[in-house]
């Protein structure tokens, strides 16, 4: 059971319900931001960041989705796998393989960039302060600047919803058959 209580958009200002239905858009996360709607600035800031994020999609949703299951399996944040493996089955990986990318090495669903983008998720979440230059030559071989500052913010930014969801418990319903149309926009 959740250590905080949910709250819905009834209980947000009417200013804030704008950013309330464009969340329900992103996928099926009311139960992470009800409980972060106790604190309007986050839920107002996370939101409105990773939406804003959504809309400019500078970096593909498979290679998002790659770095946050492979965080969430790594921080073994049981919430964000649940939620953000459908978005990746509608990218191309099973729920199997979604399972395994931390095996990603030999992973049969994964392709070269897959791979550097799980090893990459993997180097900003437990070697931050021993990663090299050269998985950086790497990656600026097929991604922008842009892209890699996104993709490493996103990694990091998915760790701290990892430990948010899990200390304080946020439950999760399995997620919705809307989460996957989402996901595949």
């Amino acid at each position: 059971m959740s250590r905080i209580t949910r709250k819905v958009r009834a209980d947000l200002p009417e200013t804030l319900h704008p950013l309330w239905d464009k969340m329900e858009t992103y996928g099926d996360f009311a139960d992470q931001a009800g409980v972060m709607a106790h604190r309007l600035p986050i839920f107002e800031h996370s939101w409105r960041q990773l939406t804003q994020l959504a809309d400019e999609a500078v970096l593909s949703k498979r290679y998002l989705e790659l770095a946050i299951v492979t965080v969430s399996l790594l921080n073994k944040c049981d919430y964000c796998v649940a939620h953000h493996t459908p978005k990746l089955s509608v990218q191309g990986i099973s729920a199997e393989g979604a399972q395994h990318l931390l095996d990603y090495q030999d992973h049969p669903e994964l392709d070269a960039v897959d791979k550097l983008v799980v090893e990459y998720a993997i180097a900003v979440t437990n070697n931050w302060s021993r990663t090299r230059d050269e998985i950086f030559a790497r990656l600026k071989a097929h991604f922008t600047e842009a892209q890699i500052v996104e993709l490493t913010w996103r990694t990091a930014l998915c760790g701290a919803f990892n430990r948010f969801n899990d200390i304080l418990q946020v439950e999760h319903a399995e997620p919705a058959v809307a989460d996957r149309t989402v996901a595949a926009e």
